[in-house]
């Protein structure tokens, strides 16, 4: 989603599965906060000597030889898009865009749309255009956390990123820099299945989504991010009735969610949405784990840092009075 329809950006996750032969395995990489989190995905070889395909029964990258492999079938994935046993983000990304490159040309679309890749290691983006309109694509590459709506991604989120002073979790600068085999936590799915769930309820099914573009737009320069934004407006969903999100109701609704930040704010909390959270619809499934954690607070650091708290304070007033 994109706050400036001008500017429209759309991030599509590409989940991956493991090719016949290889299995996929999570390993926790940090033990730091739960929002923070990277993985591994170590690449195992699996015995496919009992699977037959199509008839045949296809080579097993255990119990044939090298040799035999090299005739008839294929590299393994450890030969191709691994550094060592793990799954590696830039030469995963890499594979894609020239699967992208070449696709593109078997479209018909490629007729009337042009088509330029922008740089980047951890994700495919391009951007197409075709006359005065323009949009920008990035894919990025998930990693399923079993049967649950949680991945790990090639792209960190906004929070790992780093961000502002006043936005979620500040994290360390060392967090800018991600090595190639390491895989950031999202529940970017989770809560685009809330945000679903919502629009199946509510009166008017676009409002909420319009209160929280209408604030991400008058968010530049106080230091709030849109993380921030995105998850006080999920705790509102949650905390007005929703047969209130009604057209007519609509500067009511920003004045809730404004007031809701001013009470986090107050208390220095703001809980993570999903993590911990009761109030989360069955639908949305999470590993078993996250559903008892204790709720993250996200403004933390405003408990401990009285100077941040003063300029998020101070960024508030701001943005009331916009």
């Amino acid at each position: 989603w994109s706050p400036r329809e001008q500017d429209v950006v759309y991030r599509v996750l590409v989940p991956l599965n493991p090719p016949p032969g290889h299995a996929f395995h999570l390993e926790l990489n940090n033990a730091g906060q739960m929002a923070a989190r990277t993985f591994c995905v170590r690449v195992e070889l699996v015995c496919t000597c009992k699977r037959e395909q199509l008839g045949e029964k296809p080579l097993c990258f255990l119990h044939h030889s090298q040799e035999e492999l090299r005739r008839k079938q294929k590299p393994s994935l450890l030969e191709t898009l691994c550094t060592g046993s793990y799954l590696d983000v830039e030469k995963t990304s890499h594979w894609f865009y020239q699967l992208v490159r070449c696709s593109w040309l078997h479209l018909p679309q490629s007729y009337s749309w042009h088509l330029v890749f922008q740089p980047c290691s951890r994700s495919c983006q391009f951007r197409l255009s075709k006359g005065k309109k323009s949009l920008m694509v990035e894919m990025l590459f998930g990693v399923r956390q079993g049967d649950s709506d949680i991945f790990v991604v090639s792209q960190p989120t906004e929070a790992q990123k780093g961000g502002s002073s006043i936005s979620v979790s500040r994290q360390p600068a060392e967090a800018d820099f991600i090595p190639s085999t390491a895989w950031p936590e999202t529940y970017a799915v989770a809560e685009a299945k809330f945000f679903q769930h919502i629009a199946r309820q509510v009166p008017c099914e676009s409002l909420h989504l319009q209160c929280l573009q209408v604030f991400t737009c008058i968010l530049r320069g106080t230091g709030f991010s849109s993380s921030t934004w995105k998850t006080v407006v999920m705790h509102v969903l949650t905390t007005v009735p929703l047969s209130r999100w009604r057209r007519r109701e609509f500067a009511r609704r920003l004045w809730d969610i404004m007031a809701y930040l001013r009470r986090c704010l107050q208390s220095k909390r703001l809980e993570h949405f999903v993590l911990g959270n009761e109030r989360l619809p069955a639908e949305i499934s999470l590993p078993p784990a996250m559903r008892t954690v204790e709720p993250l607070n996200l403004f933390e650091h405003l408990a401990r840092d009285p100077a941040a708290h003063r300029e998020a304070m101070r960024a508030y007033g701001q943005l009331r009075f916009r």
